[in-house]
């Protein structure tokens, strides 16, 4: 079935439907990761977008249950050069057109991904829409589309829920959290309780936590920190915490650093950071929009990391104030493990 993806600035590409056959729309997003399509496409980060996929092929490993991010994916939409069907014959992998169906997400194959990109690349966010035709009318539900604010309440848990281990207890406030950072906290004995967005001081207060995380999500740190800028102010200092992409955002807020506009959202899995005390470059994943201008730091930090590509701050610890906090997600997922160290260096904090 032919189906077309519309750009609010009126340009269209046409290509062939996968999955849903749903109308859907949300915000157009560059996805550069050769590998973790599944990882990308159930990232809660990634709620409210339409992934345009840069690797020639996805879908030629099918989907396996073990690699959800979320149960419930959010994104409204994948773009795709070419994907692969009949992957296997192991019944612990589904196709990912089956998926996508079960999951009601529409997704289009066959089109020219490189000139999308190459028209996307100087662009900041741009409205679009999965649809069946690119007539006038279509052209205009795009334009009158007023895309959703404070996504994180979308995606966080509604009930605080239990991951139960025998080591330091870490209050988690969802903001749109990974699987797989719950997968290495588990790994390191932590005992987790997730919170929602919206979870007050008094909450995570009755729980004795040894440490907080504020955890990755999509939105604003503007959206975010209207509702967490209470427990920093009662936690700030008190607690270890660590922040991870819109979690890092929203701590940098607080502490009043400059948050600059990067020229194209990161999303995707390959850019290095450099630790600055020992010049390390990790290569690490991203999925966020903003970074810290370095001049606008006026703290005694223990331990900076810093973007190759702006030259951005991308993530600071502060041993005296017990903070962590990296634009990058540690976790990889899809990714290297590379920046995995964080975990412990929070843990550390925590003795």
């Amino acid at each position: 079935m032919k189906r077309y993806l519309i750009l609010e600035d009126g340009s269209s590409f046409p290509g062939k439907g996968l999955g849903a056959t749903i109308i859907s729309t949300g915000e157009l997003a560059i996805q550069t990761s050769n590998f973790g399509y599944q990882e990308a496409l159930t990232d809660p980060t990634n709620a409210g977008k339409i992934l345009v996929f840069t690797t020639p092929i996805i879908g030629n490993s099918g989907i396996n249950a073990i690699d959800y991010e979320s149960i419930n994916p959010t994104v409204k939409g994948i773009i795709a050069n070419d994907v692969g069907f009949n992957v296997s014959d192991n019944e612990n992998f589904e196709e990912l057109d089956s998926f996508l169906k079960e999951k009601n997400i529409p997704a289009i194959f066959d089109v020219d991904t490189r000139a999308l990109v190459h028209r996307l690349m100087n662009e900041g966010t741009i409205k679009a829409s999965i649809m069946d035709t690119d007539d006038e009318h279509a052209f205009d539900q795009i334009k009158a589309l007023v895309l959703p604010k404070n996504k994180s309440a979308t995606v966080s848990t509604k009930n605080a829920y239990a991951a139960p281990n025998v080591g330091k207890s870490v209050a988690v406030i969802d903001l749109g959290l990974k699987h797989s950072m719950l997968r290495e906290l588990s790994l390191r004995q932590v005992n987790v309780t997730v919170l929602p967005y919206d979870a007050t001081p008094i909450d995570i207060e009755n729980l004795r936590p040894d440490g907080i995380i504020i955890s990755n999500g999509p939105g604003k740190p503007k959206e975010a920190l209207k509702y967490v800028n209470d427990t920093l102010d009662h936690f700030y200092g008190k607690y270890p915490i660590l922040g991870i992409g819109l979690g890092f955002l929203v701590l940098s807020d607080y502490l009043n650093f400059e948050l600059v506009d990067l020229p194209q959202e990161f999303n995707g899995i390959n850019y290095p950071v450099i630790e600055q005390n020992s010049n390390k470059i990790w290569q690490t994943s991203m999925d966020i929009d903003q970074l810290v201008l370095p001049d606008s730091v006026q703290i005694n930090m223990n331990q900076e990391y810093f973007d190759l590509h702006t030259e951005l701050l991308a993530g600071f610890a502060i041993n005296e104030d017990k903070v962590i906090a990296t634009a990058f997600n540690p976790e990889g997922a899809p990714g290297s493990l590379d920046a995995i160290a964080i975990f412990d260096q929070f843990l550390n904090m925590m003795e």
